[in-house]
């Protein structure tokens, strides 16, 4: 994979920090886009190149694949659109700018970017774009409302590209982690603090309880969490396999989540969800 280039987003920790240590191991070509000034400054200090990408401007978007472009004389072998953020509330309590800043965020500026890169990736005759969904992708789970929307979007979006690019040289993939070690949770206790009014829900006891309390306890090991490397692993498959699968399941609990969906009736689905809350 010598001399091959990648452009990655939401590279500041966690899933996309671990991803371009690896590739870069591997003789790629890491472009680690952040969202923020000071975390693309960091990246550079690890001799990574990282523009500045923010999936909720366009003008960041746009500036960032140039300035990509221009450093690699205009050919970009891949795309991993991973940068996201979650707001946790129930759905009844989650006010729709709210909702709307997800989906800029989570689904409207990796459309943006992947439009921005398909000419480029047709131009020179191959290409891959790996978008790094969810368990929540394939599965609801009570809080995560509009975390889960917009996953389930960009399911239904990644394969509508998918077959529309099979009659072109590029390959399009979904990653699909269950839980990981990250920062996920941590950072969205703004966007919770930001926009959910919990303490007059009609739920705010329900909150107390359970969400709150997680949201704000010392970080902690999930059951069947697996650290980032488990996500690195099966994007050196999408992006390096001759012929990538559709799909990539990463943890036991999207495997198992991916299955149940199909085999049992959405009442005992709703209902197995439910325990687990």
């Amino acid at each position: 994979m010598a001399g091959r280039s990648i452009l990655m987003t939401g590279c500041s920790s966690g899933i996309g920090l671990d991803a371009a240590k690896g590739l870069q191991a591997r003789g790629w070509r890491v472009f680690a886009s952040c969202r923020k000034d000071a975390d693309c400054e960091t990246l550079r200090g690890m001799s990574f190149d990282s523009p500045r990408l923010d999936y909720a401007d366009d003008a960041s978007i746009h500036a960032a694949l140039a300035e990509v472009l221009a450093a690699t004389g205009g050919t970009l072998d891949a795309l991993y659109n991973n940068g996201a953020f979650a707001c946790p509330g129930a759905v009844e309590d989650l006010p729709t700018q709210a909702l709307r800043e997800v989906f800029e965020a989570n689904l409207f500026g990796w459309h943006t970017l992947t439009r921005a890169v398909i000419p480029v990736m047709r131009a020179q005759g191959h290409g891959r774009i790996v978008n790094c969904s969810s368990v929540l992708g394939l599965v609801p789970l009570h809080w995560r409302g509009a975390y889960v929307a917009s996953k389930f979007a960009l399911e239904g979006l990644t394969d509508v590209l998918r077959l529309e690019m099979r009659d072109t040289p590029i390959k399009v993939i979904l990653i699909e982690p269950g839980p990981i070690t990250s920062r996920i949770r941590e950072n969205s206790v703004p966007h919770f603090e930001k926009w959910i009014d919990w303490r007059n829900s009609a739920r705010a006891a329900q909150y107390e309880a359970r969400l709150v309390k997680r949201l704000y306890a010392p970080p902690s090991v999930d059951s069947f969490e697996l650290p980032a490397a488990a996500v690195t692993a099966k994007l050196v498959r999408a992006l390096e396999q001759r012929s990538p699968a559709p799909r990539y399941y990463v943890t036991v609990p999207t495997c198992l989540m991916g299955t149940l969906r199909r085999l049992l009736p959405t009442r005992m689905l709703d209902l197995l969800i439910d325990s687990q809350r």
